[in-house]
């Protein structure tokens, strides 16, 4: 029998009443909406005219790419290319973004995690990870574009960052994999002796919009998984989660389940900046590497349930919040409690080096919520309640830290991994809004196959929780964040760059030039053609020999909001876009030598399909 969605109670009446307040652009939000008395379906409906209050970017996984929807509506609005090549918008294949794909065709995108300012996010940029190539990159979110991306060293699969410190003064990229240092060839007979699970302190240059990393730590060879920063009282510290602390390296669904207790680790990055200040490291290939059993203070290891997939600092800063996934209980941590530990050296001996603080003097409470198996990660609201995700038991389950009293449950489809409240990872969340995102959607969707969509579940938590919205999202969002739309302040178009060599904001500014077998091309695209050569017989054609390594500057000069172009050498496999204002440049050798159409990719106008020229290449002698 298959099971149903609570998804919409009152969709007829709902629709007629959205119907009827169709150009109402002077209705309550649709948050507001969200608390009073409405069906589901009025819920979660943005008349036209009207837009979703808050921006939901989720990582899109093993595509390399963030995916971004609206809430409360779940419409999926946007597709920014990050780490995977994207023959929509020619990512990949423009020399920019070639150059920041680093020779990659491909990455897993794991964690995104906006910038913030006081521990609130400030709209401004957006981090990931790479775990498929170890890399690191950042979005501006005036263009919703990638602008860089570094290839962290001595890692491999930084999983679980990026989360920012409360002032975006570095992210930390833990590595899921342990490897020797350099990832150089070892036998992992030597692999408690040899290996390392690095992790990096990243910083990022705002105004060159550059990352860098300031240094690495390297840990045990342990396998690191979710981590958060502090916040308020605690924002000089972090915590993150481990596993396989067995130090197994074969067959870990077993092996790296045997010990009772994985570890928390909790570090003071002020301190570690201290020590890197002071010289306490080594220099590992150009990197600044703290050793914490050369190096000591500033790292802690407390214990928690076994395999934790989850650690997550209340919006007060007071406590963090872990679990291990085999085990049915959460445990609440208390910073004070750990740093009075700290201070008086209340340790239960040391691993690696680094010493274990006792348990019980660092923890406040555990809580177990009646038959709810399988704690993952936490979200707050508006009041401090905490939402846990339950994976076994797939539902999501809201309890008091202060009480560890259970409130409220709702179950979803299937096996929630992460959610995200609306700002519930801040120091201010603003509640209504929870989703889940789940890692199985059995009887949800149309079948498309064997495989199935994930989804993503809207639970509104304006009062007792309930499922109202499901999206499917393919592939799975391994984490998310919701952010007001009104922090984030895009463009709609590209200013003028006069320092730019390579724009060309004139028709007859165009030009091509020939520098012995390099060609560049300096042109424009407008409504409705191309321009290579303004004083050209045929200004929209351009010919090259065979042989020729070609650079297509192009630039288009329509600023006009929403006027993109798209540029496209037909069987010559090449495409890139142009945004209004935008140049953007294509490098390739014409190896082929006939005749090529060329034509835009982009629909621009009532025009678009007259918007073409020739590539010709003339065959070598």
């Amino acid at each position: 029998m298959k099971k149903w969605i609570p998804i919409a109670s009152g969709l007829l009446a709902g629709f007629i009443a959205a119907t009827i307040t169709f150009a109402d652009f002077s209705a309550k939000t649709n948050t507001e909406a969200a608390s009073s008395n409405k069906s589901d379906a009025e819920k979660v409906y943005v008349p036209f005219g009207q837009k979703d209050d808050y921006y939901l970017f989720a990582s899109g996984g093993h595509s390399g790419q963030m995916f971004i929807y609206g809430v409360p509506s779940m419409r999926k609005i946007r597709t920014i290319p990050v780490f995977s090549q994207d023959s929509a918008t020619g990512y990949g294949f423009d020399e920019h973004s070639k150059k920041l794909m680093g020779g990659y065709t491909w990455g897993d995108l794991h964690h995104p995690a906006f910038s913030e300012t006081k521990g609130d996010y400030d709209g401004k940029w957006m981090f990931a990870t790479d775990v498929g190539n170890s890399r690191a990159a950042v979005v501006d979110l005036e263009t919703f574009t990638t602008k860089d991306i570094i290839k962290v060293p001595n890692t491999a699969g930084p999983h679980c960052a990026a989360f920012v410190t409360e002032n975006t003064e570095y992210m930390f990229l833990p590595t899921r994999f342990a490897v020797p240092v350099g990832q150089k060839y070892e036998s992992l007979d030597n692999y408690s002796q040899n290996y390392r699970g690095v992790m990096s302190a990243v910083t990022f240059d705002e105004k060159n919009v550059k990352l860098n990393i300031a240094y690495q730590v390297a840990l045990p060879p342990w396998s690191y998984d979710l981590s958060d920063a502090g916040k308020k009282g605690s924002a000089d510290w972090a915590v993150m989660t481990t596993y396989n602390t067995e130090e197994a390296t074969t067959t870990l669904e077993v092996n790296a389940s045997q010990a009772d207790r994985d570890y928390i680790v909790l570090f003071n990055w002020k301190e570690l900046e201290k020590m890197v200040k002071e010289g306490k490291y080594e220099d590992v290939d150009g990197q600044k590497m703290i050793y914490p059993e050369k190096q000591k203070g500033g790292i802690y290891l407390v214990p928690v349930a076994k395999s934790p997939h989850g650690v997550d600092v209340t919006p007060d800063g007071k406590y963090f919040i872990a679990s291990g996934k085999l085990a049915p209980a959460m445990t609440v941590f208390s910073f004070e409690k750990a740093f009075k530990a700290v201070e008086n050296k209340d340790f239960a001996g040391e691993r690696n080096g680094i010493p274990i603080l006792n348990y019980k003097s660092v923890m406040e409470r555990e809580v177990n919520p009646e038959n709810a198996l399988g704690p993952l990660h936490t979200q707050f609201d508006d009041k401090g309640m905490a939402y846990t995700t339950m994976f076994i038991s797939s539902e999501v389950v809201k309890w008091d830290p202060n009480t560890g009293k259970t409130l409220d449950r709702v179950p979803v489809q299937y096996s929630p991994g992460h959610s995200v409240a609306a700002e519930g990872d801040t120091v201010s969340p603003d509640g209504h809004w929870l989703v889940a995102l789940n890692k199985i959607a059995k009887d949800s969707y149309l079948s498309v196959g064997p495989s199935h969509p994930e989804s993503m579940q809207l639970i509104d938590i304006s009062g007792k929780m309930k499922v109202i919205q499901s999206a499917p999202v393919d592939p799975e969002p391994h984490y998310a964040q919701m952010i007001k739309a009104d922090k984030i302040k895009t463009i709609n178009v590209y200013p003028k760059d006069e320092k730019n060599k390579d724009a060309v904001y004139k028709q007859n500014d165009t030009k091509i030039v020939r520098k012995g077998n390099e060609v560049h091309v300096y042109g424009i695209a407008m409504r409705s053609r191309f321009i290579f050569d303004a004083k050209a017989k045929r200004p929209d054609v351009i010919e090259v020999n065979e042989g020729d390594h070609v650079f297509i500057h192009l630039t288009n000069i329509d600023f006009d909001e929403d006027i993109t172009h798209g540029f496209a050498i037909n069987s010559y496999d090449l495409n890139i876009e142009v945004q209004p204002g935008q140049t953007n440049t294509i490098e390739f050798t014409a190896d082929k030598a006939g005749t090529f159409p060329i034509y835009c990719t982009n629909f621009c106008s009532a025009l678009h399909q007259e918007m073409n020229g020739y590539f010709l290449v003339k065959p070598k002698q």
